[in-house]
């Protein structure tokens, strides 16, 4: 058979190793493998390459997408008119037999609109945002825990010294998993999620209390996207292809720090992680899932088993349909973030 692999959406640690499976498990198979690149444009204007064994032989360690990636969506008319049509067409001009996106909601959105077009698709889950519905870990995700766990040990050190109040903002956009993860392997005093509705009032009087009670120095953790009542409307006029926020231009972070300082009068700092969550080498586990999901996607590929995704659930991989991968965001389990307010002390 003649297999495409594509990445697309924002790159994380743990593609790689899942592009290195893919290739490892279909020339194993007797397949020839076509990466495609720059995500969905690559297939757009035709960006391609071969790839063997060989090519992928040194990446398991290598952050990052060897393939490159994009937030191009084919599917927004307004900028491809016919853009899905345009994929499928090239598609059957490179004569491949299937294609396996990997990427999160957006990237295996498109995959399944074009598997409902008649092409042979099949999904990886890859989100440092880890919404993606009914996986348990996505491919980047634990790695983007490990770096905020370590970002928040340094930023201990430094508020303690100073006796200040840290803010740390965190990625993970509708989606509270990064922060309530890494906020609780970083020992927050306080964690921040879209999920869980909370007020400036609230805040400040933990942090108050704290201090009252001979603490120091606190530490805060915000998601990207949680809305606070009582702080002003942070607007954000610019979108990204596939129409959502850009939250990095938001400014969460120190908007929350500037009002923490004036309601309290506690020294306060913020710090925004931003891309550094998301470069570097992948972790153990990712790499052990992006080659676990790597391999069960060729497989699919062999078994006529298109439309689908493998993702980890409960310790196993399993197969999903991708039109319930996408059909909504996976939200934070409530029961991890009790736990991770029991130390909101």
């Amino acid at each position: 058979m003649k297999i495409g692999v594509l990445t697309g959406g924002g790159d994380c640690p743990g593609l790689n190793p899942a592009i290195r499976a893919v290739v490892q498990r279909a020339v194993s198979l007797g397949d020839e493998v076509v990466g495609i690149l720059n995500g969905w444009a690559g297939l757009i204007e035709v960006q391609s390459r071969p790839l063997t064994a060989a090519d992928v032989a040194d990446i398991l360690n290598v952050g990052g997408t060897m393939l490159g990636t994009s937030r191009t969506n084919p599917a927004n008319q307004a900028k491809f008119p016919n853009g899905l049509q345009t994929v499928k067409g090239n598609i059957e001009k490179l004569g491949l037999d299937a294609l396996i996106a990997i990427g999160g909601d957006d990237t295996l959105g498109v995959a399944n609109k074009l598997y409902q077009l008649g092409v042979k698709t099949v999904g990886i889950s890859k989100t440092m945002d880890n919404d993606i519905n009914g996986a348990d870990y996505c491919i980047g995700f634990e790695t983007a825990v490990e770096i905020v766990t370590e970002a928040l040990d340094r930023l201990h050190t430094t508020a303690r010294s100073h006796g200040r109040v840290m803010v740390c903002e965190v990625m993970g956009r509708e989606a509270g998993w990064v922060a309530t993860m890494g906020g609780l392997a970083g020992s927050a005093d306080y964690i921040i999620i879209p999920e869980v509705p909370t007020s400036m009032e609230k805040i400040t009087t933990h942090l108050k209390q704290r201090r009252a009670s001979g603490k120091g120095y606190s530490i805060v953790v915000v998601g990207e996207a949680a809305t606070i009542e009582g702080m002003s409307a942070l607007e954000v006029k610019t979108r990204d292809a596939f129409g959502h926020e850009r939250l990095d231009k938001r400014g969460l972070g120190e908007a929350l720090a500037e009002e923490i300082e004036q309601q309290t009068g506690f020294e306060t700092r913020a710090t925004v992680l931003g891309h550094i969550q998301r470069g570097g080498s992948p972790s153990a586990f990712d790499r052990v899932l992006g080659t676990r999901l790597g391999v069960t996607a060729v497989d699919l590929v062999h078994q006529g088993n298109f439309g689908k995704l493998p993702v980890l659930h409960n310790g196993h991989i399993t197969i999903m349909e991708l039109a319930e991968a996408v059909a909504k965001n996976q939200k934070v389990d409530m029961d991890l973030y009790h736990t991770a307010e029991v130390f909101f002390t």
